[in-house]
C-alpha cells in the first residue's frame, strides 16, 4: 500500500475554511502548534451493529499527492482565499507528520480511533476534508458490502453499481465493496487500478439487438463458450431457460435472472434446469436486491447474487458519519463540549478483547501512553501508517483487507450479526472515564 506515482494534486478536494484558518494560525504563530487530530465515529448509522473501515489506502494516496502546484496557487490567489504570505507557504506544503490508524477491514464502533493524524496545525489541520469525504464513503460501502456479504453465507456477489453513482465513485466504491467481501466487479477501472477480479456477460440490450432469443444465445455462447451465463429473462423465463440449454448444452455455465420474484423465479429454473440435465448449471440473481433481499434468499437454489445501487449508496447509510478533531495541543488534551457533539480530549489508542475462544467482547479506547493491561487473546487495533511524511513499509494490501474482515466478522457475538437494529455487537469502553 506504498504511494503510487501522482496522478494529480488533491490540495483542493477541501473546504475554504481549512485555508482561512490555516492563514489566520500562520499569521498569529500557533500554525506551528504540535497537534494531534483524531477520526471516528461518535455512533454507528441506524439500524448498523459494526462498521467496516475502508479508503485508509486512498487517504494515504490523497497526502502523498496534496501538492500546491502552480494550478492550484493560481486559483487561490485568483479568487483571493488567502493572503501572499500563505500562498508561499502552501507553495513548499508536504505533509512531514505522523499517522498511524485501524488498518482497512477492520471493524470499528462508537469512539473507536480510526485514524490519528500528529503533526503542526498548520500541515494536519489541511487534510480534514480530503481524509473525511474518502474514510466516510469507502467505510460506509464497505460496512454496507459486509452485511451483503455475510447475508449471502459464502455464496459470491458481483458489484455492479457503476451506473448508480458518480463516474468516480464508482471505481471507490468497487474496492470498498471487494474489501467488504465481495468477489468481482463490473467496473474496468477499478479492476486496473486495484487489480480487483472483473466479470460481465450481456444486458437486455445486448438481447433485443437480435431477431430471436435464440439468435442472442448463439453468439454469446460462440463468443464466450459454454461457460458463460445467459441474460433468460428478457422475454419468457421457461422459454429462455429451454432455449439456452438447447444452445448451450447441459454444460451451460450459469443463467442470470434480472427481475421479478427471483426467490420463485430461482426455484422454478432450478426444477428446469435439472430436468434439461444441466444440473450444474448455476443460477445468479440481480434487479435491487439489498442485505435483507439476499438473507431471504439464503433458502432458495441461488449461487451468486448481482448487487448494484444499494451497495454503492451505502445500502440506506451513504456515510459512516465521522469526523475530524483535534484532540492535543502541544501535548495538553483539548476536547469539544457542545451539546451532543462532545468529543473526548487527548490523543487515545484502542485494543480489542477477546474469550479464550476468539469471541470479541469489548473495545478498549485508552489514552495513549496508558494502556491497559492485555490478556493473551487481546488485540492492539490502530497500526503505524506513516513517518515523518513517508509511509511506513509493508502496509496491508487488499487481500490482507479482506482476509481481516472475515476474521472480525467471525470474531464478533452472533447477535452482533443480526441485520435487525440493536446494539453495537459489543461495548466501547473509556478506562479513563470510569
Amino acid at each position: 500500500m506504498g504511494f503510487p506515482e501522482t496522478h494529480g494534486s488533491t490540495a483542493l478536494l477541501t473546504d475554504h475554511y481549512e485555508l482561512t484558518m490555516l492563514g489566520s494560525a500562520l499569521a498569529d504563530g500557533t500554525g506551528d502548534r504540535q497537534c494531534v487530530f483524531e477520526v471516528f465515529a461518535r455512533r454507528l448509522p441506524a439500524g448498523r451493529r459494526y462498521g467496516v473501515v475502508a479508503g485508509t489506502g486512498r487517504v494515504l494516496e490523497a497526502i502523498a499527492d496534496f501538492r500546491f502546484t502552480d494550478a492550484e496557487i493560481d486559483q487561490l490567489a485568483a479568487t483571493a482565499v488567502v493572503d501572499d504570505d500563505t500562498l508561499s507557504w502552501l507553495a513548499n506544503y508536504r505533509f512531514g507528520g505522523d499517522v498511524d490508524g485501524y488498518p482497512e477491514g477492520e471493524l470499528y464502533f462508537p469512539g473507536s480511533p480510526i485514524l490519528t493524524v500528529r503533526g503542526t496545525f498548520a500541515e494536519a489541520v489541511l487534510l480534514e476534508t480530503v481524509a473525511l469525504s474518502i474514510l466516510n464513503h469507502d467505510s460506509a460501502i464497505a460496512s454496507a458490502a459486509a452485511r451483503m456479504s455475510s447475508a449471502a453465507h459464502g455464496r459470491p456477489i458481483i458489484e455492479m453499481g457503476g451506473r448508480r453513482t458518480h463516474e468516480m465513485a464508482a471505481v471507490a466504491a468497487a474496492r470498498a465493496a471487494y474489501i467488504g467481501g465481495f468477489a468481482t466487479t463490473s467496473n474496468l477501472e477499478a479492476g486496473r487500478r486495484y487489480g480487483i477480479p472483473t466479470r460481465g456477460t450481456v444486458a437486455h440490450a445486448f438481447m433485443l439487438l437480435h431477431d430471436s432469443e435464440e439468435d442472442a444465445f448463439r453468439a454469446q455462447v460462440e463468443k464466450m463458450g459454454t461457460d458463460t451465463t445467459l441474460l433468460v429473462d428478457t422475454y419468457d423465463i421457461t422459454c429462455g431457460i429451454e432455449t439456452a440449454v438447447r444452445v448451450a448444452g447441459p454444460e451451460l455455465g450459469a443463467i442470470r435472472i434480472d427481475s421479478g420474484d427471483v426467490g420463485v423465479l430461482a426455484r422454478k429454473a432450478r426444477e428446469q434446469l435439472d430436468s434439461l440435465g444441466a444440473k450444474d448449471t448455476r443460477i445468479v440473481v440481480s434487479g435491487d436486491l439489498d442485505e435483507h433481499a439476499i438473507a431471504a434468499l439464503r433458502a432458495e437454489p441461488v449461487d451468486a447474487y448481482g448487487v448494484g445501487t444499494s451497495v454503492v449508496t451505502g445500502s440506506g447509510a451513504p456515510t459512516a458519519g465521522m469526523v475530524y478533531k483535534l484532540v492535543e495541543v502541544d501535548g495538553r488534551p483539548v476536547a469539544k463540549r457542545s451539546e451532543n457533539k462532545a468529543s473526548r480530549g487527548g490523543e487515545k489508542s484502542a485494543l480489542r478483547r477477546h474469550k479464550p475462544t476468539g469471541t470479541a467482547l469489548e473495545e478498549v479506547v485508552y489514552a495513549a501512553g496508558q494502556r491497559p493491561e492485555a490478556g493473551e487473546n487481546d488485540r492492539e487495533l490502530p497500526i503505524p501508517l506513516v513517518r515523518g511524511g513517508k509511509p511506513v513499509d509493508g502496509l496491508p494490501t487488499l487481500e490482507d483487507s479482506r482476509q481481516r474482515l472475515r476474521e472480525g466478522l467471525v470474531s464478533l457475538p452472533w447477535e452482533g450479526l443480526k441485520l435487525s437494529s440493536g446494539e453495537p455487537a459489543i461495548p466501547t469502553v473509556f478506562p479513563q472515564e470510569a
